[in-house]
């Protein structure tokens, strides 16, 4: 057995995709597939601000396009929003505060129809967050996991759309975040009477040396029956 370390990429079916958006966009992402098996469930990655350095590559997203098709039959879908470049290339269009961004989280979620691909759940860190509570409220989405969210642009309206749905939301809030804390984030997303709100005991904004935390948390919400995640692999 070989440790998974922290650019260890797990075996998976890995394919460029382009995604397009109602307003005449083309986007770059990443849709990674289990080996040979069907996957279980759908993640939808929507990155951090692209405004700070957040893209389809950030860490989190990254480790979990590398494990997480393998060791929990996980299809995983990342991609830059509009304006946003990464190692993959550059989508088209500019940054939009979160607005323009809607067409973004519906054009993935139309990848996702196309493609036949089962139980789709937004995982949104930071910024990404607030497009799935802002924009991701569709019928075919499962749920929402919600890695940091600072609530910036998310509204009280969108709360109750959430909260109407009765769709699942698991928010990751780290215990010396920058933006709301455990407390606060508790007393927020009461707004949501089913949220569950998840601490994870001194990690900060990015979360940096928690990734096993945050994976088996994502996993535990998605495909409890594949969590906790293994930290080896057969050589």
């Amino acid at each position: 057995m070989t440790e998974i370390r922290a650019n260890t990429v797990l075996p998976a079916r890995r394919e460029a995709v382009t995604l397009h958006t109602a307003d005449g966009l083309a986007l770059v992402g990443e849709l990674a597939l289990p080996e040979s098996a069907s996957p279980v469930a759908t993640l939808v990655m929507l990155h951090p601000l692209p405004t700070h350095g957040g893209m389809m590559d950030s860490h989190l997203f990254r480790k979990a396009a590398y494990r997480l098709p393998a060791l929990a039959d996980l299809a995983v879908l990342r991609f830059n929003t509009r304006g946003t470049q990464s190692e993959a290339g550059r989508s088209e269009g500019v940054f939009d505060d979160g607005n323009a961004e809607r067409y973004d989280v519906a054009a993935a979620l139309d990848l996702v129809e196309y493609r036949d691909l089962p139980s789709p759940w937004l995982v949104g860190w930071s910024f990404g967050t607030d497009l799935a509570l802002r924009h991701g409220c569709d019928p075919s989405v499962a749920g929402a996991v919600l890695i940091a969210p600072p609530l910036r642009y998310s509204t009280e309206q969108d709360l109750a759309t959430w909260a109407g749905s009765g769709k699942p939301v698991v928010a990751i809030v780290p215990e010396l975040d920058d933006y709301l804390r455990p407390a606060e984030a508790r007393h927020r997303f009461a707004a949501i009477p089913q949220a569950k709100i998840v601490g994870i005991p001194g990690g900060k904004h990015l979360l940096v040396g928690f990734t096993e935390e945050v994976l088996d948390i994502v996993v535990e919400t998605v495909a409890p029956d594949k969590a906790p995640l293994p930290r080896d692999w057969p050589d």
